[in-house]
């Protein structure tokens, strides 16, 4: 694979209860604990940056198949949930639910433009096997 780009982050601190900064400065956040997990809360957590990465990268993938499909997606929204728990074996493991809006496309064809996204994503590409993901698919059609 050619590499296009690449991201750097610095995690300092206490890992979930520390700092991450990007090698640009762009973001620059404090993390905590959430309070579901007994922590504080009160800060960013890495499943809030993984959530909100997910969802801007799949929704940027929608968008690509959609203009290779000349499929309106104009409004589309996409949301991403990000779940985290004991995996049973020790450690922890994550789950993603994948939220996609399509009002201007009819049910049939927004989810084949869902699927295609899935499988042209970068984020569904990296946890596909390791991640439960699941999609949903809403439209006003």
């Amino acid at each position: 694979m050619q590499v296009l780009y690449t991201a750097s982050a610095r995690a300092t601190g206490d890992g979930r209860d520390g700092h991450v900064r990007t090698s640009d400065d762009t973001l620059d956040l404090d993390l905590a604990v959430p309070k579901e997990m007994g922590g504080a809360g009160g800060a960013a957590n890495p499943e809030q940056l993984f959530a909100a990465g997910y969802a801007a990268c799949f929704h940027s993938a929608l968008r690509v198949v959609a203009r290779r499909a000349k499929a309106d997606v104009t409004d589309s929204v996409v949301e991403a949930e990000v779940g985290i728990g004991p995996n049973g074996a020790g450690g922890f493991g994550l789950t993603v639910g994948l939220v996609v809006d399509l009002p201007a496309v009819e049910r049939a064809a927004a989810e084949q433009l869902v699927e295609q996204a899935h499988q042209v994503c970068p984020y569904s590409n990296a946890t596909r096997g390791n991640i439960d993901v699941t999609l949903t698919v809403r439209t006003a059609a």
